[in-house]
């Protein structure tokens, strides 16, 4: 099971991260993100660092070029899109990068595979990630994951939304064939943007 760590904004913490063999380490570009990273990290640093984990880059409705600005920058091997990017769009940056798209869910989401089929041949995996009002993400809460288990899917996908150490039995009896990874934020933080390093490492072993 894939392992990303979203919202990192310290240099010490994304080595720290790599010491734990973390798979994903994800910074985020939104300005109105608390994570927000620009001016947090030295970009040379990232970029000339040989990580194992792969560099994501979190972005919200963005720019095509402030897309690749922040590849060039930051050696970035992943974008990850939380807003409305068409798949024309995403599927021009598969050109460059690899794409996340991110779909958020609430109860009135009934039909994940309609939801998701437009995008089938536009980016290299899903992530679904919990609706709650006009947030993109990062609300420390949880959709039904049975909407999930009960779609067919056919994409590496990665479970987003509150999920903490407590969540850990509940992950490992979810069962779909194209679930790939989990994504950790806000519950394993002191502050956003700076996480508990006891958390992530509980959460660690407790999916081996």
């Amino acid at each position: 099971m894939n392992i990303k760590v979203c919202g990192i904004t310290q240099l010490k913490q994304v080595q720290q991260l790599e010491g734990l063999d973390i798979d994903f380490v994800g910074f985020i570009f939104d300005k109105d993100s608390p994570r927000y990273v620009e001016g947090k990290l030295d970009k040379k640093e990232i970029k000339k660092a040989d990580y194992d984990m792969k560099k994501v880059g979190v972005f919200v409705n963005p720019s095509y070029s402030d897309i690749l600005d922040a590849i060039e920058d930051y050696g970035l091997d992943v974008v990850q899109l939380h807003g409305e990017e068409t798949p024309e769009f995403c599927s021009d940056l598969n050109e460059d990068v690899e794409v996340i798209k991110v779909f958020h869910i609430d109860e009135s989401v009934k039909d994940i595979d309609a939801l998701v089929a437009p995008y089938d041949e536009a980016c290299d995996y899903y992530l679904f990630d919990t609706k709650s009002g006009n947030q993109k993400g990062g609300t420390g809460k949880q959709f039904d994951w049975a909407v999930i288990e009960k779609s067919k899917i056919e994409k590496p996908f990665f479970l987003s939304g509150g999920i903490g150490i407590e969540d850990v039995k509940r992950i490992k009896a979810f069962k779909h064939p194209d679930f790939y990874g989990v994504d950790i934020n806000s519950k394993v933080e002191k502050a956003p943007g700076e996480k508990d390093m006891s958390l992530v490492l509980q959460f660690k072993l407790g999916m081996k």
